[in-house]
């Protein structure tokens, strides 16, 4: 194989991969873009593989021999690939969308823990490599380690198998700038004299360094952190990739990296949060009031059967999702509700937060996946100015991206971020399990305004009931 047919199938596979995230930016080319990623993944798996067999591998003459290739070389890639893709398979179809985001945390985690390895083996096996490089390895480790235990603690967080609160050491931000100045001061230490037990002890730094991470981040931003994640993952396969001289694991993990961090940010403004003030961590609690209770009076209360009656006499109707729509796998119901509403002449659209969920997008895939039409799913800034004209909201499972307190309490830890401003319409109904408060730990006054009641219970079910009450009524 030529160098010149390496590099060009790494190209044409780059620019795939731009392709899908150009795709993916919307709801109507979503798919296009998740097949060009998948047909540019292919490309680049299967050059890959025939460059490591015949003794090729991206910048390096194609006359020169390398060992571990050939025959042999081949049989462990292949087994390598049948099970990775046979756990990749089983766990991709067993997941549902509501773990959805504790697996893809999951999967940051492999990507750490590659870039970990793929540097050890850059350092202990014999060959070319000046201070560059070294600095490389150095580097490359500390960040394959900072995702690989961060995403673990993230999976943990998500999937409800660790307190969502944050774990609030004293003085825990100078903990982690301790960290990362130390991490400078072994870098230049080895580049300048190299040692394996200074790699070791800088790993070690790295692994607590992702832990104390993502420990000290609250349920609040959890969004955020994936989407953080995300970008540490990226740039932890583009030091894989200097390591490895492969261009395409440079390209890749570049865009994975731009592009997480880019969405970080995206989702900070989201929420009127610094990137800095996420990593310092201290928002979000496990559905406990952190701050002092406040008496907003008493809550009121509709059934399924009222809910019914209000809907029918609407002519406008606007849908809130939240996380509590996913836990409750309401999708599916919430898809024929809306049905039979826009069937009975009601305007149904729905309005989804940036951070609603516990990954951003998480929303509209759940929607999609139901088959809810896409032009009637806008985001908050498009329909906030329709709510004053709108009969009745539902807010499904939603918490924090519908409190009133982010605008009206200078004090409220939420203070400044933008939300969907549900209690403008003329009747709200809040589809809750309890009166608890959501995971930024903060009391929503939305629940006791004269104009919202609350329909207790699990999501899925009383929207069944409601479409049951629905069905008796048009009879």
């Amino acid at each position: 194989m030529s160098l010149t047919l390496l590099q060009g199938s790494y190209i044409i596979a780059g620019l795939l991969f731009i392709l899908a995230l150009a795709g993916l930016s919307k709801h109507e080319s979503a798919k296009s873009g998740n097949t060009y990623g998948i047909l540019g993944m292919g490309i680049a798996l299967i050059i890959t593989v025939l460059a490591a067999v015949i003794g090729t591998i991206s910048n390096v003459s194609a006359t020169e021999d390398h060992a571990g290739t050939g025959l042999p070389a081949l049989g462990l890639i292949l087994l390598a690939v049948i099970i990775g893709a046979t756990i990749g398979i089983w766990r991709a179809r067993k997941v549902e969308m509501t773990g959805m985001p504790e697996l893809i945390a999951m999967l940051h985690s492999f990507v750490g823990l590659a870039a970990v390895l793929v540097g050890y083996n850059s350092y202990l096996v014999p060959g070319e490599g000046g201070k560059i490089h070294l600095a490389e390895v150095f580097i490359g480790v500390f960040i394959g380690a900072v995702t690989f235990t961060g995403s673990i603690i993230a999976f943990l967080k998500l999937s409800a198998r660790m307190k969502s609160a944050p774990l609030m050491l004293p003085g825990h931000n100078y903990i982690n700038l301790g960290a990362i100045v130390l991490f400078l001061g072994l870098t230049v230490w080895f580049v300048i004299s190299p040692a394996l037990w200074l790699l070791i002890v800088m790993t070690v730094i790295a692994l607590a360094l992702g832990l104390h991470l993502v420990a000290s981040i609250g349920g609040g931003d959890m969004p955020v952190v994936v989407s953080m994640l995300n970008s540490y993952s990226g740039w932890a396969a583009a030091a894989a990739g200097f390591m490895l001289n492969n261009d395409l694991l440079i390209i890749t993990g570049a865009l994975v990296g731009s592009s997480g961090a880019y969405l970080s940010f995206i989702m900070c403004q989201a929420m009127n949060r610094s990137f800095l003030s996420v990593i310092a961590g201290g928002f979000g609690s496990d559905g406990q009031i952190t701050g002092p209770a406040v008496d907003y009076g008493e809550h009121r209360e509709i059934s399924a059967e009222g809910a019914a009656e209000l809907l029918e006499e609407a002519k406008s109707v606007v849908i809130t999702p939240g996380y509590g729509m996913a836990v409750a796998q309401a999708q599916y119901p919430v898809a024929e509700l809306t049905s039979r509403l826009r069937a009975m002449g009601i305007s149904v659209r729905f309005g989804i937060h940036p951070v609603a969920g516990r990954l951003p997008g998480h929303m509209n895939v759940l929607l999609a996946e139901a088959k809810v039409p896409y032009d009637i799913v806008l985001e908050m800034d498009e329909i906030n100015d329709d709510l004053g004209d709108t009969d009745v909201v539902l807010v499904i499972g939603a918490n924090d991206t519908v409190n009133p307190a982010a605008l009206d309490d200078p004090t409220s830890p939420i203070a400044g971020m933008p939300v969907i401003e549900v209690w403008k319409a003329r009747n709200v109904i809040v589809f809750k399990r309890s009166m608890n408060a959501g995971y930024a730990g903060v009391q929503n006054p939305l629940f006791y305004k004269e104009n919202t009641q609350m329909l207790f219970g699990d999501a899925k079910v009383r929207v069944e009931d409601i479409i049951q009450a629905l069905s008796r009524t048009r009879v």
